[in-house]
């Protein structure tokens, strides 16, 4: 009976830390919804689920993928995901949209998008200005490559409505829509863009995957991927916001330590596009552009502001708080679990 007892015992005690987790888990089954899941932009995230640190967490993750982030802000809005992975800027429109949203761990330190015009169809391009008239592709529009389209245009003096803005995703078939000539120009991301770049079929214009030329395009350190939710969610979920946030700083810890090679066997293989070379070129150049810590930069929300505003005159105007679109209170507690 004695060892009947001790066995039964050492098994409750074995149990006990999952149970306490699953219990300190206001919603263990949650639905992220990002936009281009393939992008080297949302790479933590992929990094997290595919090393089973969601897991560890103690969280049932499932992540849906969209065209854009636009798209992938519309299904939490429209309920049938929890959470965005997506770009930071949106927080800041959500809030002067009267929706509030908040963003709680940081996957881009820059946001890692390129401007570029099609060689092909513009063979005699000699400044932004050129763009007039022309199409431009975007991973879905209302997207943050849209954003960055959008802001390089008006500091060429051009509005969102003098081009046209083509919805083409951010994986073959963005690929095939440059190729074949369908549009003049594209603002996309990686692994996209080095392989456009690679085969001639793109020439870079303004490139915010180096962390410094994005500061000198924004005038500020503009932050890139992130996972936001509405504030409700976080107001009845922080033990649950703290896990993803944990993977996540995990996960942004591990890249910076990666080499090539990791990521190779790490990403599933319709990632690399049919080459494995140019996908580790593309991982290169946006390594240094992703978040070490989850972190958000203090004036990170003022230079999202002033971008948005400089294409909607009526939210430069607005009174908006924009200590109220992020949060580094969980990335804090991640970052002394994860050193």
């Amino acid at each position: 009976m004695q060892r009947r007892h001790l066995i039964a015992g050492s098994i409750a005690a074995a149990a006990l830390p999952r149970l306490v987790l699953a219990q300190a888990i206001e919603k263990p089954k949650v639905t992220i919804a990002v936009g281009g899941k393939n992008l080297f932009y949302y790479l933590p995230l992929t990094v997290a689920e595919q090393l089973g640190y969601f897991k560890d967490e103690g969280l049932d993750l499932t992540i849906v993928d969209f065209a854009g982030g636009s798209r992938a802000l519309a299904a939490v809005v429209g309920g049938s995901a929890d959470v965005v992975s997506g770009a930071f800027e949106h927080t800041v429109n959500m809030q002067f949209k009267g929706q509030p949203m908040r963003a709680f761990v940081l996957q881009g330190a820059a946001p890692q998008i390129v401007l570029g015009i099609n060689p092909k169809t513009m063979p005699n391009f000699k400044s932004v200005a050129d763009l007039k008239g022309k199409k431009i592709g975007v991973t879905a529009p209302g997207s943050s490559t849209n954003v960055m389209a959008n802001f390089v245009l008006a500091k060429a003096g051009l509005k969102p409505s003098d081009v046209s803005f083509i919805g083409v995703g951010a994986s073959s078939g963005a690929v095939a829509a440059m190729r074949s000539g369908q549009i003049d120009a594209m603002s996309n991301l990686d692994p996209v863009i080095t392989l456009l770049q690679r085969s001639g079929d793109l020439k870079i214009v303004a490139d915010t995957r180096i962390v410094a030329e994005s500061e000198k395009i924004f005038g500020g350190p503009m932050p890139g991927g992130c996972l936001y939710t509405p504030q409700p969610f976080i107001d009845k979920n922080p033990n649950t916001v703290q896990a993803m946030t944990n993977a996540m700083v995990r996960a942004n810890k591990w890249i910076q330590r990666a080499g090539p090679g990791d990521i190779i066997k790490v990403v599933p293989e319709s990632y690399l596009l049919g080459d494995r070379a140019i996908y580790i070129d593309g991982f290169l150049a946006a390594q240094k552009a992703l978040s070490p810590d989850g972190m958000f930069p203090a004036r990170g929300p003022d230079t999202a502001f002033r971008a948005l505003g400089s294409v909607d005159a009526k939210l430069a105007e607005a009174k908006l708080d924009l200590t109220a679109v992020f949060t580094n209170d969980f990335a804090k507690i991640a970052n002394a679990k994860y050193r």
